[in-house]
């Protein structure tokens, strides 16, 4: 028999409390309707009335299966619940749920409220009974839970019975500075539990500042927590939460926790799970942690020649879970380090079947430490790669050739008597027999000059004729920037990310002792292996050492 194991997402709320990140209402729907398809049990949106943004997502939150859940804090010794003008804004937002945090550690009681331990317990008891009686579901955030049951475990149990005895549907152990390690939040947990408060009452609330923030939710698991709080991508305060992308699927494929447990989440949700992790770095304008747990894109890499080797005989061998069940895939990257085993995996993948012993193999592999003693960098960019040795065996197909491109700046006073910059670039391709012209300025809505390197962007996927509709969706999601060697012989490294509507995402490099340059090979590169993954028609083939 399986137990139930309830996830609670806090991403709207304690997410937004992460430096830098404000989300917008509508920014905030995006998300909730995404954990609601992942099938994420609660969703707390935030705090009504604490800031405008909230007080609107609660005023058309969207219809969700999950539990719709308010924050807000016990009310205020002094005055009763019913005239507690900060609980009624939480009750006002409608939601089924309401989730309050409230002290359960003497010092802050006496310290941080400037109250007496009697009065603090009796508002979150009066709080409580003041949610259930209006037939809301009750959740109490016992705030510095674990420094408080150090200091004096018998009042911070006192807090949580309170709680319960008016009619809290979970209680949740918060660690809230997170400093907390695993060991402790187990046994604490398993404390409380003993004391006579029901696991499957039970939740809890980690933070990151040791790093042990999933290990710290796994160990009251194990304790009897049945209720677990945390973040997409590990979003919150300081160093963030428990990650939810990396605890669902430890919780979903590994044991003891895969067969022990049932959570809302299925394995058909769990594949859904990178491009749910993405879509929120898009909505940040974050580039995502490649070395993420389960989701990140270097997470199923396989660099070393040994390693790719074996990935080809049985992915077991270093890989502790299969990638597509988190809808993530396996990368063997390209290198200097690289052998034969490494590339014949990558063409592979890239549906290029070459028979061991070719000699094109070796003739790769040779112009790849070539040119990365050039400054060229192919872990990195996987798309440039398949390039390269697509070229080398006379298998590139040739879409367009660039037959000149300009880049201009040119800095001018505005109409406020102001120098400000504006670059424009100039693009001429070749599509066939018809040469076609495009210009484009970097100039945005506001007015701001975005750089030479996106007016030349902008021009290069202004009109591709027979291609234009393919790259319509393509853009630019991050640009790195490496000097690769000093003085008056630097050369400059350019690695771009690109992405399009269908979520696929793929890197390209370009080198130049012209940044300009750089970037407009790297940009080449990303087009045109788009049209190569989504079968455009060609013109004929790029041999090596032919331009694209």
């Amino acid at each position: 028999m399986t137990e139930r194991l309830y996830l609670f997402d806090t991403t709207l709320r304690d997410g937004q409390q992460t430096q830098g990140v404000q989300f917008s209402a509508a920014e905030k729907r995006q998300i909730a309707l995404g954990l609601d398809a992942l099938g994420i049990d609660q969703i707390e949106g935030g705090w009504p009335g604490a800031n405008p943004t909230d007080s609107d997502f609660f005023r058309d939150a969207p219809a969700t299966r999950a539990t719709m859940t308010a924050f807000g804090m016990t009310k205020r010794v002094g005055r009763s619940a019913d005239n507690d003008d900060v609980l009624a804004a939480v009750l006002d937002a409608g939601t089924p749920a309401v989730c309050l945090v409230g002290k359960a550690h003497v010092f802050h009681v006496t310290t941080a409220l400037g109250v007496t331990l009697d009065e603090n317990r009796e508002a979150i008891r009066a709080s409580i009974a003041h949610l259930v009686g209006k037939g809301r579901e009750a959740l109490f955030d016992a705030e510095h839970f674990f420094d408080g049951y150090r200091a004096d475990p018998g009042y911070a149990l006192s807090c949580l019975r309170a709680a319960l005895d008016a009619g809290a549907r979970w209680v949740v152990l918060c660690d809230t500075n997170g400093g907390t390690l695993p060991a402790e939040v187990g046994r604490i947990t398993a404390e409380v539990v003993a004391a006579g408060i029901p696991g499957d009452r039970l939740g809890i609330h980690c933070h990151d500042d040791t790093g042990n923030a999933v290990a710290c939710s796994l160990a009251a698991i194990d304790a009897g927590a049945r209720q677990v709080q945390g973040t997409l991508n590990g979003l919150g305060e300081r160093c963030g939460n428990t990650s939810l992308t990396t605890l669902i699927p430890t919780l979903l494929l590994k044991e003891p926790y895969a067969s022990r447990f049932q959570t809302g989440v299925s394995l058909e949700g769990l594949a859904g799970l990178v491009r749910l992790s993405r879509s929120l770095d898009d909505i940040l304008n974050r580039v995502p942690n490649r070395a993420s747990p389960y989701v990140g894109a270097s997470a199923f890499a396989h660099k070393a020649g040994l390693h790719a080797s074996a990935i080809l005989k049985d992915p077991t061998t270093y890989e502790h879970v299969p990638p597509e069940t988190v809808g993530n895939a396996r990368i063997i990257p390209m290198s200097n380090q690289a052998g034969q085993s490494n590339l014949r995996a990558r063409l592979a993948a890239a549906g290029i079947e070459v028979a061991p012993g070719d000699p094109r193999l070796a003739h790769i592999l040779d112009e790849i430490k070539r040119r990365e003693e050039d400054g060229y960098a192919y872990d990195g960019a996987q798309a440039s790669f398949e390039l390269l040795a697509r070229r080398e065996l006379g298998l590139c197909p040739q879409f367009f050739e660039v037959k000149r491109y300009r880049v201009t700046v040119e800095r001018r006073k505005n109409k406020y008597d102001r120098m400000v910059s504006l670059s424009e670039a100039v693009v001429v391709v070749k599509i066939g027999d018809r040469k076609m012209l495009s210009v484009s300025e970097s100039m945005d809505e506001s007015g701001t000059d975005r750089g030479p390197v996106n007016a030349l962007s902008k021009a290069l996927a202004k009109d591709l004729g027979p291609y234009q509709a393919m790259i319509d969706d393509l853009k630019l999601v991050d640009f790195k920037v490496r000097i690769t060697q000093g003085g008056t012989e630097a050369v400059t490294r350019v690695i771009i990310d690109s992405e399009d509507s269908a979520g696929h995402r793929w890197s390209t490099v370009g080198v130049s002792a012209n940044i300009v340059d750089a970037s407009f090979e790297a940009l080449l590169d990303a087009i045109h292996w788009k049209l190569i993954r989504d079968g455009a028609p060609s013109q004929g083939r790029i041999s090596s050492g032919q331009a694209g």
